[in-house]
């Protein structure tokens, strides 16, 4: 057994539980690759290969995901993508030699000459990309699925919009409202305790979108904050044909914010971290809490409106 086999032999036996890579889609998305569906007509010197014949030579096969240069190959010619050439600690997971740094450039080559449909043709992307193209498109298509917008917790589900609703109602048990008006009431006994919190998302629908309302609490520096703000369940060009307002008061005191909801495209950390919405001092809002200050009870009202 060549060094390493055995952590070759691990890697095999788990490699469908790999979801950290970065150049490609997922197992999932491959299950329903139109790859897979359809046929294209290939350049004079495959001959008469067929497409799957060709998917399967460029699919990864600790991965199996479509590999982009540099291509590795080991002395028998068993190929692995430069990711999970590291991943199994320079072994092959086919026959277990040392990999090496042979790049197999003629089927880097043959990967030149393919023109491809996009992994989202089935979601209604219908072009047709050259092969080492086709990755960079894909992660701005817009018919890419979007992320579940949850921010509680880790939530790796993606879908499109319906989908995304029905996830976050059933399996999040999300608030859902109708109407373009709100009013919430955020409530906490003991705010000092609360170092980096998130409160229930709210979803409204509103001029037959979705849009999430956020509230949460974590520090700025040193300085504890209060930050509620918007986003939009669609893409940004749409998330831009509307506009919203945030309003906080207490003891004759009001506190606004006006701004245009971020698209879901948007993680909830970037919009977050981009101070992007309505941000409140702790003590500004206790003191709108009123009584004793030794208690949050912050009432947020808002508005969603469609810009003409």
């Amino acid at each position: 057994m060549a060094p390493g086999g055995g952590s070759c032999k691990e890697v095999i036996e788990s490699r469908v539980t790999f979801s950290d890579y970065d150049i490609a889609t997922s197992s999932a998305d491959l299950r329903v690759s139109p790859l897979r569906k359809t046929a294209t007509a290939l350049s004079g010197n495959l001959g008469s290969t067929s497409m799957n014949d060709v998917h399967e030579l460029l699919e990864c096969p600790v991965c199996v995901n479509l590999m982009y240069p540099p291509i590795y190959q080991c002395p028998n010619g068993h190929t692995v993508c430069s990711t999970c050439k590291t991943r199994v600690h320079n072994c092959c997971p086919t026959c277990r030699n040392e990999l090496g740094n042979i790049r197999c450039l003629a089927l880097e080559k043959v990967a030149e000459s393919l023109e491809l449909p996009c992994s989202y043709q089935i979601l209604g992307c219908h072009d047709i990309f050259p092969y080492y193209s086709k990755l960079k498109h894909e992660k701005n298509c817009r018919y890419r699925p979007y992320s579940c917008p949850y921010a509680g917790a880790e939530c790796s589900v993606t879908g499109d919009i319906p989908f995304l609703v029905m996830h976050l109602k059933n399996d999040h048990k999300v608030d859902m409202h109708d109407g373009c008006t709100f009013n919430h009431r955020y409530v906490k006994s003991n705010p000092h305790e609360v170092e980096n919190a998130t409160w229930m998302l709210t979803v409204f629908n509103c001029f037959g979108r979705q849009f999430c309302l956020h509230f949460e609490a974590f520090h700025i520096g040193m300085a504890p904050v209060y930050m509620a703000f918007l986003r939009f369940m669609g893409d940004e060009d749409e998330a831009r044909q509307f506009s919203y307002s945030l309003e906080v008061g207490g003891s004759g005191r009001k506190f606004m914010w006006q701004g245009v909801p971020r698209s879901i495209r948007d993680s909830h950390r970037k919009v977050r971290d981009s101070q992007d919405g309505l941000i409140i001092q702790r003590n500004l809002a206790l003191y709108f809490s009123g009584g004793d200050r030794q208690e949050l009870k912050l009432k947020v009202a808002g508005r969603i409106w469609k810009e003409q």
